[in-house]
């Protein structure tokens, strides 16, 4: 891996992760009451995507499986199981962005192909609402625990890490904060609180965003991904983002990567998404390095 990577700040993980009276935990759910409606506001307020028919996973990724991953009452997410090549050492969670494209987003940039040749399965799951799942009420970090029960039960006892990309990661930290067992996880491009990207990308709806900060306060805190970062119990965890994203910003990288106590690597030259494009060598050796130091 090139110099870019470095550590996001070795104090933040002693300062924060390691005094309890400095941070309690992770922050509680919203109310029952609240958080449907809190969510059906967040998302009715958000970007539009069009509704297209996933494609199947390409000749070259095979062989993999098609799976149904069980929600309580809220119908199954679709899911696709690639086993590791030989003996597993461990089976990977991969998390997509909120595009159109749901899981098939990783039929691309060979994250799928490198796991697999260094030894891991991976599960790519469609969170709800895409590939023909059902939005459950509530946030999606529901859908993230539902995917890492079935991604337990699949792997057995080997070690078990994410890999998530924009929304895909920062829903998963919302689990990860307070679900155990969970070894390793690479972030790419994950923003340290959603309504604060919307603020920025999206400043027309700034008026809106005000309202919920302050009408939804236990849901908008429930959603400071930085609260949750403090609180995750991983071994390694490592943090990506393109020096040109408007939306995550490199110090908003930092930000997070600091609160988990994990390493940054801030890639020049690259916008949203577009790391894994611009580097993808230096990208997929933090998350194959990550996973091993987890394991150690």
């Amino acid at each position: 891996m090139q110099e870019a990577s470095s550590r996001c700040s070795s104090e933040v993980e002693d300062g924060v992760r390691g005094t309890r009276s400095v941070f309690p935990g992770p922050p509680p759910r919203p109310p029952a009451w609240q958080e449907p409606l809190a969510a059906r506001l967040f998302f009715g307020a958000g970007p539009r995507l069009a509704r297209v028919v996933e494609p199947d996973p390409p000749e070259t990724l095979r062989p993999w499986e098609t799976v149904a991953v069980e929600r309580n009452g809220a119908g199954p997410l679709g899911g696709t199981w690639y086993p590791a090549e030989g003996e597993a050492r461990g089976a990977v969670l991969l998390l997509h962005p909120w595009i159109e494209w749901g899981q098939s987003y990783f039929h691309r940039r060979g994250r799928i192909e490198a796991l697999r040749a260094a030894g891991y399965h991976s599960l790519a799951v469609d969170l709800g609402r895409f590939g023909g799942a059902r939005r459950q009420p509530g946030f999606p970090d529901r859908d993230v625990e539902a995917a890492l029960a079935f991604l337990r039960q699949r792997a057995g006892d080997l070690p078990l890490h994410v890999w998530g990309v924009s929304a895909g990661g920062y829903w998963a930290h919302l689990v990860l904060s307070r679900v155990p067992g969970i070894s390793g996880a690479i972030f790419e491009d994950v923003s340290p609180h959603l309504l604060e990207w919307t603020w920025r990308m999206a400043p027309w709806g700034r008026p809106f965003y005000l309202f919920f900060r302050h009408a939804f306060a236990a849901s908008y805190r429930y959603m400071d991904a930085r609260l949750h970062a403090a609180a995750l119990s991983l071994t390694a965890v490592s943090y990506v983002s393109g020096k040109r994203d408007r939306g995550v910003r490199p110090e908003d990288t930092r930000a997070l990567g600091g609160a988990a106590g994990g390493r940054c690597l801030i890639v020049p030259g690259a916008d949203h998404l577009a790391a894994i494009k611009v580097a993808n060598r230096d990208v997929i050796d933090l998350a194959l390095d990550t996973f091993e130091r987890a394991e150690r």
